[in-house]
């Protein structure tokens, strides 16, 4: 199990951080920061430029953390609550299929953070190593996960974005 475990922590995690270093730096053919800025005032978050670096940081922190399998939980919130507001903002639209641009590839990802949270993230881990991989995992944890990524994802997704206006109501 360790072996599996360790295969899909560190793709999933590398793919992850990968992820935020387009957004962050501009590598790999990525927009960088203010590419990512623009994409996010595109898709109506009030504060484009604040909300790319926290993505951007959170994709690459929590992708980092996932792939090493440190403080696990905490990184898997982090991709978790990037993957809630892509999917919604980004993929919902195209349905489920990553072919056509759909929120397969958001929700496979969310899903191995969950699960890595729930079964922790094995013995070739930091937090096995740190001593902390018991306090750190198990299905309480894979729900704390899930609970904290919900009600951070629907803050972002409502108050951090601006509305479509509506007959008789002002935007925002």
């Amino acid at each position: 199990m360790t072996l599996g475990l360790l295969i899909i922590r560190v793709i999933a995690g590398l793919t992850m951080a990968a992820h935020g270093g387009q957004k962050l730096f501009g590598w790999f053919g990525g927009p960088g920061r203010p590419g990512t800025a623009a994409m996010m005032e595109k898709v109506g978050f009030r504060e484009p430029a604040i909300m790319a670096s926290l993505a951007a940081l959170a994709e690459f922190g929590g992708g980092l953390g996932l792939a090493l399998g440190l403080l696990t939980p905490f990184a898997a919130i982090a991709i978790v609550v990037v993957m809630v507001n892509a999917a919604f903002t980004v993929h919902l639209k195209n349905g489920f299929w990553n072919t056509a641009g759909g929120y397969e590839y958001p929700v496979i990802l969310a899903a191995i953070a969950v699960g890595i949270a729930a079964t922790g993230p094995g013995d070739a881990s930091a937090d096995n190593a740190l001593g902390i991989m018991g306090a750190l995992s198990g299905d309480v944890w894979a729900a704390v996960v899930v609970l904290v990524a919900a009600i951070a994802g629907t803050l972002t997704l409502t108050v951090g974005r601006h509305h479509e206006q509506l007959p008789g109501h002002p935007v925002g």
